[in-house]
């Protein structure tokens, strides 16, 4: 009787920990499911954002976050950098895409520890294609989407082999041919828009 007590006993002990595990690290290896009403946006589509952010001849980067999102918490020492290092050539924004708490623009700064212009508007998302975040969307002058996509493979952005967003950056600053992505730049994953579900 005590092993049949035993053996059940660890089942569901095992079965906790493979839950918690599937929850908090596998769900998000998994692409994030495309909503019912998506409509896709490709690279070199004309992105019209309408007077929705300030666009001053430079391209844009936009980067979609959520602060309940992990994923958009672990990428933002990764956003920071790409800021700080390109700040001169490409203009910045934050879409801040959140039903659970709303947010001021100086939070959200304050979390970042970067001055870059704040929006809420889901309008944007929808715009350029995004469900997920964090989401990187780059738009040439000209308002044509040049990039939508991930940051990293890395659920960290800590594999510089897959810095996705970075390359992309790269090669339109420095005028190189456009990088060929494979899935796991294109492909979205990540929290849910605009809750964080998975």
């Amino acid at each position: 009787m005590k092993k049949w007590f035993l053996i059940a006993w660890l089942a569901v002990l095992f079965s906790g920990i493979g839950f918690l595990f599937w929850h908090n690290e596998l769900v998000y290896s998994l692409p994030t499911p495309i909503p019912a009403k998506y409509r896709p946006v490709n690279t070199g589509d004309k992105i019209d954002l309408g007077n929705k952010i300030a666009v001053n001849g430079k391209p844009l980067f936009i980067h979609f976050f959520n602060p309940a999102c992990p994923c958009s918490r672990f990428n933002i020492p990764h956003f920071k950098s790409l800021v700080k290092n390109n700040k001169d050539e490409i203009s910045f924004a934050i879409v801040v895409l959140s039903k659970d708490k709303k947010y001021s623009e100086k939070e959200i700064q304050e979390k970042f520890d970067l001055d870059v212009p704040v929006y809420f508007d889901k309008s944007i998302a929808d715009a350029c294609g995004v469900y997920s975040t964090p989401q990187a969307v780059i738009i040439e002058p000209g308002n044509k989407l040049y990039y939508r996509g991930n940051y990293n493979k890395s659920r960290y952005c800590t594999d510089k082999n897959s810095n996705y967003a970075a390359m992309a950056i790269d090669s339109l600053v420095h005028k190189t041919s456009h990088p060929h992505f494979s899935q796991y730049a294109l492909v979205s994953y990540g929290c849910t828009l605009p809750t964080c579900t998975k």
